[in-house]
């Protein structure tokens, strides 16, 4: 499930995040490492919208990427007139495929959890069990740089039921291992505000992305056809991802909380 934004419900605009110093002015952040990195996505644009850049520098630095895909997000566009739940499955994985691979970041295993799009709440236990296994697993014979030591997810209060969920499930497991946390931020950025406190700025660290970096993110971001343009001319199959969205996401720079 993607929370569809119409004219009428743009949020917070880019103008008003970028009007203070208040993003410019936080402290750059320190990955350490390398090591071996979990990705997780609650669905397939996820990762790459919130963390495109970063996920650049860590394989470039030589960070093992691993990814889970919570859900296929078949539930894009659940009143569409032109595509399934099933075809969306198909295109949205390929999308997520395409968009890594123009990042030139080739994840070492992606798990397809498969977890129902819109209620991942429902299966948060499961969930946790699932990214604790991964979290401790480097793959045959451990060859893929052992259990991990840096672990992203959505953050747990992003305002997406499924993000939270995701958010909260990987924090358990983390905790539970004792694996650096860090949660990036997708739907956040629309409906909070730079003055509300709604954000916990004080762990809220920048990632500058390099002229590169940002070039090959904004054409990653490009693979997500069914959610970047419009799949005909009924209201259903607007895209949940209109320019104003994606404003958000052409940044310079990235931020995530630790």
């Amino acid at each position: 499930m993607e929370l569809k934004v119409g004219p009428e419900d743009l949020g917070t605009d880019e103008r008003s995040w970028r009007a203070g110093d208040l993003l410019d002015g936080l402290t750059p952040f320190e990955p350490g490492g390398p090591g071996r990195v979990l990705v997780v996505a609650p669905h397939p644009d996820d990762a790459v919208l919130g963390v495109g850049g970063l996920l650049q520098q860590l394989d470039w630095a030589g960070w093992v990427v691993d990814m889970v895909a919570v859900t296929d997000g078949e539930a894009s566009h659940p009143r569409s007139t032109r595509i399934t739940p099933d075809a969306l499955v198909a295109r949205r994985s390929q999308e997520r495929d395409v968009a890594f691979g123009r990042l030139g970041v080739r994840p070492v295993r992606v798990s397809r959890l498969g977890l129902p799009d819109g209620a991942v709440s429902e299966r948060e236990g499961d969930l946790r069990q699932a990214l604790g296994e991964r979290l401790d697993t480097a793959g045959p014979g451990g060859r893929l740089g052992g259990a991990a030591t840096l672990c992203l997810v959505p953050w747990r209060h992003d305002g997406h039921p499924d993000h939270d969920a995701v958010g909260r499930a990987g924090a358990a497991a983390c905790a539970d291992r004792a694996t650096a946390l860090v949660e990036y931020l997708v739907w956040a950025w629309h409906w909070a505000t730079p003055s509300s406190g709604d954000i916990p700025w004080s762990s809220a660290r920048r990632v500058d992305l390099s002229r590169p970096d940002l070039a090959r993110k904004r054409w990653a971001t490009r693979a997500f056809v069914t959610q970047v343009t419009a799949l005909g001319p009924d209201p259903g199959d607007t895209p949940p991802l209109p320019a104003a969205v994606l404003t958000r996401f052409r940044r310079p720079f990235e931020v995530v909380l630790v």
